[in-house]
């Protein structure tokens, strides 16, 4: 468990980190990928208003400076996503549900010696944007095997 103090300190550390890039050039896309609010509103929030616990965010934050980085080294895709998803928008001043297409992009790479998985978000042929970060295993809870992640990209 991650005391408050240290916590505290690392999220005002990644914030301000966060709100200091404002895009990076991914050779892949041959683009730029935005980092905008919804990216750091998806490190402290699993679903709208439903905030991750409090491990789980430490551990975004320490790794969010490698984001840019993986970004701006990935020449290749290690997975791909497309979902017909529905998306909190606003909407003519209110904020409304719509179906719409999602695809997740995901990069991983191994920088500082830690291997991370970096997920891109489009939304039906919008802009690209940082999505999430962490990292790529994890110990097993019976043993201390290293586990990958998998599954649904929109809540990792």
């Amino acid at each position: 468990m991650i005391d408050q103090v240290r916590f505290d300190k690392t999220k005002e550390e990644a914030e301000k980190f966060y709100y200091s890039i404002k895009n990076a050039r991914c050779p892949y896309f041959k683009e730029v990928v935005n980092f905008n609010v919804k990216g750091l509103d998806h490190l402290k929030f699993k679903d709208w208003n439903k905030a991750r616990i409090i491990d789980d965010q430490y551990r975004r934050f320490k790794l969010i400076k490698l984001a840019p980085e993986v970004i701006k080294l990935s020449n290749t895709l290690q997975g791909f996503t497309l979902v017909n998803k529905l998306e909190r928008r606003k909407i003519n001043s209110r904020w409304e549900h719509a179906m719409i297409v999602v695809k997740y992009y995901e990069f991983v790479a191994i920088l500082n010696d830690v291997r991370v998985k970096v997920i891109v978000k489009q939304i039906s042929g919008g802009e690209k944007y940082f999505w999430s970060i962490y990292p790529f295993w994890r110990a097993g809870k019976n043993d201390s095997k290293r586990l990958l992640f998998s599954g649904n990209p929109e809540i990792n």
